[in-house]
């Protein structure tokens, strides 16, 4: 409706009722539009919280399972001097020395003593690294000299000083002589 006079629209109420309405409203739809966006928010923050939870859970389990498993290294590095030890003094005695009936009861209870350590060794997962005749291994060797040999080159001639592993971690290397090229 418009009013002659000036042609301004007449206000009969009904269409300030309507932009009244109309105005809270829109009021509302924001408010709903900016909570479902704080909730859509705070669901990617409980999601990020609880994957980073369970990362930090996964990774104290593994870290609890390594100190198990690895506990002894520092112990097994120290007693391999005295495997090392045993086995040279085994080695060191000549044939006549075996034959010596004097001496016979110690050589079998140093035998006897080494067997033990060894079995001991491998009931907690130490073992002897493989070396003669076997190609280098950077990570399970270490090349302490090249000697003229037959054998291809690189190939281990020669072992210095036995290397081991606790279950699948290098606890020495293997000191060894490698076969240099012709």
């Amino acid at each position: 409706m418009t009013n002659i006079e000036n042609d301004t629209p007449v206000d009969d109420g009904a269409n300030t009722e309507a932009a009244e309405a109309a105005a809270p409203a829109n009021s509302e739809n924001e408010e709903l539009a900016q909570l479902a966006e704080q909730v859509a928010s705070l669901q990617q923050d409980l999601l990020y919280a609880r994957a980073e939870t369970q990362n930090v859970t996964r990774r104290k389990d593994k870290e609890i399972a390594d100190a198990h498993a690895y506990a002894a290294t520092k112990f097994a590095r120290d007693i391999l001097s005295v495997a090392d030890n045993l086995g040279r003094a085994l080695a060191a005695l000549s044939e006549e020395q075996r034959a010596d009936e004097a001496i016979k009861p110690l050589i079998t209870g140093l035998e006897a003593t080494e067997r033990e350590l060894l079995s001991v060794f491998e009931r907690n997962g130490i073992t002897r690294i493989a070396a003669i005749g076997l190609p280098l291994d950077p990570n399970q060797h270490q090349a302490m000299l090249e000697i003229p040999s037959e054998q291809s080159p690189g190939t281990i001639v020669q072992e210095m000083q036995a290397g081991y592993m606790l279950k699948d971690r290098l606890l020495r290397p293997a000191m060894v002589a490698v076969a240099k090229a012709g």
